[in-house]
C-alpha cells in the first residue's frame, strides 16, 4: 500500500467507534489484569477472533494505536455482530503490561473470575459511553 494511502488511514483510525474515557479505560485495565490472574483471557487478534466466534468473549479490549490498523480494524463490527462488549484502549503496550507482554492489539476476556462486581461495572460505564 503506498505510503499517503497508508497515512491517510491511520490519521484517526477509523476503526474506534467511541472515545472511552479515563475512568472506564482504567477500570477495563484492572478486569483484564484480575482475568490474567484468576481468569481466563486470549491475546493476540488471531485468538480473540476465534474466542468471539465461539461466543466465549464476555468482553474484548481493543488498542488504539495497533499499526498497521487492519490488524483490528474489523474487530469492532464482529463484537457488534455477535453482540460482544468492547471498549478502545489507548496504548497496546498499557494492555500487554497487564497481561506479562510488551504490548497487546487486542485481548478477549473469557472469564473474569472472582470480578463479577468489576465487571458490571464496566459494563454499565461502557452502555453509557455508548449511548
Amino acid at each position: 500500500m503506498p505510503t499517503k494511502v497508508r497515512e491517510i488511514l491511520m490519521e484517526k483510525n477509523s476503526y474506534v467507534k467511541f472515545e472511552t474515557p479515563e475512568s472506564l479505560e482504567k477500570s477495563a485495565l484492572d478486569l483484564v489484569e484480575n482475568s490474567f490472574r484468576n481468569g481466563k483471557i486470549k491475546k493476540g487478534t488471531n485468538e480473540v477472533i476465534k474466542s468471539i466466534e465461539r461466543g466465549e468473549s464476555k468482553l474484548v479490549l481493543i488498542s488504539e494505536d495497533v499499526t498497521p490498523p487492519e490488524v483490528v480494524y474489523y474487530l469492532p463490527t464482529l463484537c457488534d455482530e455477535r453482540k460482544v462488549p468492547f471498549v478502545f484502549i489507548k496504548k497496546k503496550t498499557d494492555l500487554g503490561s497487564r497481561v506479562g507482554i510488551s504490548s497487546a492489539a487486542s485481548i478477549s476476556i473469557i472469564d473474569y473470575g472472582k470480578s463479577q462486581e468489576l465487571y458490571t461495572r464496566v459494563l454499565e460505564e461502557l452502555n453509557s459511553v455508548k449511548k
